[in-house]
């Protein structure tokens, strides 16, 4: 049961597994009875607040969280942090690490939570509302890891907290530096990022193959001690790389 995706010894790759933490019974319901339908993901667990996910994802070993941001007692962005800390993976130092992708569920594309949740350590946000297969693509997508969730969701809520991101702070100047060290290819890697390209356009518009590309990211991501690229996306509104 505790394959991870591409490991199974039969030579086929292992389900995505998905745990969904919603306090609406009823969206657990109908998430999950997608989520099952599709042979290569599986939902291996469910809770109904953050306290339950945090003691769920404690015991069960997920790939990806689907997120509600607001639920009684303790809420999504609350949750995302101590799940991703209890597995060594929090914040925008955290690293790559071994712990869940989170996807934060939320009803508006400009809720305020949103860019809290990011913070904490998830790697990208979905509104409810969304069409089924863009559910199950975000899925896919953040599991892979070489494009950040629904770009234009992402590029209009950064659009609007942007002078948030620029108000000088320790960790801006920090990320000020981190993107200075980075090479002039390696620069221009990350401002394709920052637009939301995945890592194949990248490769399109650069004129180079996917594995170059993918070697450029993990390069990015480490001397920008990013846990994924929608950390790299945030540094890249805090320095003025991406304008609104």
């Amino acid at each position: 049961m505790d394959s991870t995706a591409g490991d199974d010894p039969s030579g086929q790759a292992a389900a995505i597994r998905v745990a969904i933490v919603d306090d609406q019974h009823l969206v657990r319901s109908g998430f999950a009875m997608l989520i099952n339908s599709q042979p290569d993901l599986e939902v291996v667990g469910e809770a109904a607040n953050g306290q339950e996910a945090v003691r769920t994802l404690a015991v069960t070993r997920a790939d990806v969280v689907l997120m509600d941001v607001r639920m009684p007692g303790m809420d999504g962005i609350e949750a995302t942090r101590r799940i991703l800390a209890e597995s060594g993976t929090a914040g925008a130092g955290g690293g790559s690490g071994t712990g869940p992708r989170v996807v934060v569920l939320t009803t508006f594309d400009l809720d305020e939570y949103a860019l809290s949740a990011i913070h904490a350590g998830a790697s990208g946000f979905l509104l409810k509302d969304a069409p089924p297969e863009e559910l199950l693509e975000a899925i896919r997508t953040v599991h892979r890891g070489d494009a950040v969730i629904a770009p234009s969701t992402t590029r209009r809520l950064l659009d609007h907290v942007a002078p948030l991101l620029r108000r000088p702070s320790p960790a801006k100047e920090a990320h000020a530096a981190a993107v200075a060290r980075l090479t002039p290819r390696e620069r221009e890697v990350f401002e394709l990022i920052a637009q939301g390209l995945s890592n194949p356009e990248i490769a399109l518009r650069l004129f180079l193959s996917e594995a170059t590309v993918k070697t450029h990211v993990g390069r990015i991501l480490a001397k920008l001690e990013a846990r994924d690229r929608v950390q790299a996306v945030v540094m890249a509104y805090e320095m003025g790389i991406v304008h609104p």
